[in-house]
């Protein structure tokens, strides 16, 4: 082997955060990312061949028969050629540039397994002809770009929450604990719950034209007919209704949830696609406390073995015994979930009550909304902006000399 590296200094690096609700893409040393892409993807025929819709826009446009999918699942690829099809989406008609003009940082689960890293790097130089790679575990990203070498990482996304230990810039493996409690586990709670109150759940497509009703009287709407509609394609947009209701609505009581405490807290109004609207109360609290007490959740659906705060004190626990107080005084929340009002201080509250004494408990928040969602990519535009990590990119060449499992020495 030559020991040949990148050194482009000159040629900014893509830095993509794959996320199992939207990918984030930009350039290193950039402040944020310049898009924000929802990973799912539309498929349909169109003169017997297959089409791919792409992007907020693309995936609102009705096509008969098109199928949402998404090409990942437990947040690592499964769908190699979906992927590729937003790879080459990104690059020509967001980025607008080759793939032969940039290294490409890719974020990656802790958990990620050793072929789906290698065959990820051999996609990246074989089909893509990226001049330098490098992989990137996503929590180790959010440790960068709060400047935290040794923290715990508890990330709260789209289809799971995890409690990840890095410690002197690595994931402690051993110690990683997730759950199947995301956003779309509570959404699934607010879906019920709406079910249960007789709420219709309209997507917006479907309405053509609404009339202005009194509160909580039946909707006065006429509906805009559209054939061919997959159930898959009526779901994602339902989905979005209830993203909205999610952010606007949904709220966790800074304690345990405590129906006569919760019903003198503000009520919020919210009006859904077809006219429909209410004030919601104490069903804005219940909806999210599944998260933090499991006895409050209703369905046979996903079922979570473990709260948030019990993920953070089990994945401390399995930590080696010198590096535990560092680990509960360097607590990073992050993920878009994390963003529901209140889970910051309702995660302290339950920490405390859990936490030895003679360990000192802190929470490092995040500076808003935005930096949560977007911490991991945050942290890969920070690292591949570093003159000092241009050793660590693994270049063409050395792939050619050495071949796809040089990833696990370099990365």
């Amino acid at each position: 082997m030559s020991g040949a590296v990148y050194s482009g200094d000159d040629i900014g690096a893509v830095v993509l955060d794959v996320g199992s609700n939207t990918m984030r893409v930009g350039y290193a040393g950039e402040e944020y990312p310049r898009h924000d892409i929802p990973s799912s993807i539309a498929i349909y025929e169109e003169n017997y061949l297959k089409k791919y819709n792409i992007g907020t826009v693309a995936l609102h446009s009705k096509h008969p028969g098109a199928e949402i999918t998404t090409f990942l699942k437990d947040g690592m690829v499964e769908n190699w050629d979906h992927f590729e099809n937003m790879l080459e989406y990104i690059f020509t008609k967001r980025l607008h540039t080759a793939f032969e003009n940039h290294p490409v940082l890719l974020t990656e689960p802790a958990w990620v397994v050793q072929h789906k890293r290698e065959q990820m790097v051999e996609l990246m130089f074989e089909k893509f002809n990226s001049p330098a790679v490098h992989l990137a575990k996503g929590a180790m990203l959010v440790g960068m770009s709060n400047s935290r070498p040794t923290t715990l990482i508890v990330d709260s996304g789209a289809t799971h929450t995890t409690a990840v230990p890095i410690h002197e810039g690595f994931v402690v493996s051993q110690a990683i604990v997730k759950s199947p409690a995301g956003s779309d586990y509570i959404l699934e709670q607010a879906r019920m719950m709406l079910q249960d109150r007789k709420v219709d759940l309209v997507p917006y497509y479907r309405v053509a034209s609404k009339e202005v009703v009194k509160q909580e009287e039946a909707p006065i709407w006429r509906e805009k007919h559209f054939k061919g509609v997959t159930a898959s394609w009526h779901n994602y947009m339902v989905k979005e209704v209830m993203q909205d209701f999610h952010a606007s609505v949904l709220q966790l009581s800074e304690s345990t949830y405590d129906e006569d405490v919760v019903r003198t807290s503000p009520t919020v109004h919210y009006e859904f696609p077809n006219g429909y609207n209410r004030d919601f109360g104490i069903e804005r609290f219940k909806v999210v406390e599944p998260l933090f007490n499991l006895t409050a959740r209703v369905g046979n659906g996903i079922q979570p073995s473990l709260d948030v705060s019990s993920l953070v004190t089990t994945s401390v626990g399995m930590c080696e015994m010198d590096i535990r107080a560092t680990m509960y005084s360097n607590v990073i929340i992050t993920g878009g979930n994390s963003n529901i009002h209140g889970f910051t201080e309702r995660l302290t509250r339950d920490l405390q009550l859990k936490v030895p004494p003679s360990m000192r408990l802190k929470i490092i928040p995040q500076n808003g909304s935005i930096d949560r969602r977007f911490a991991p990519w945050l942290g890969g535009a920070i690292l591949g902006s570093l003159a000092t990590f241009q050793s660590y990119w693994i270049s063409k060449q050395e792939y050619e000399e050495v071949g796809k499992v040089i990833v696990h020495s370099r990365c």
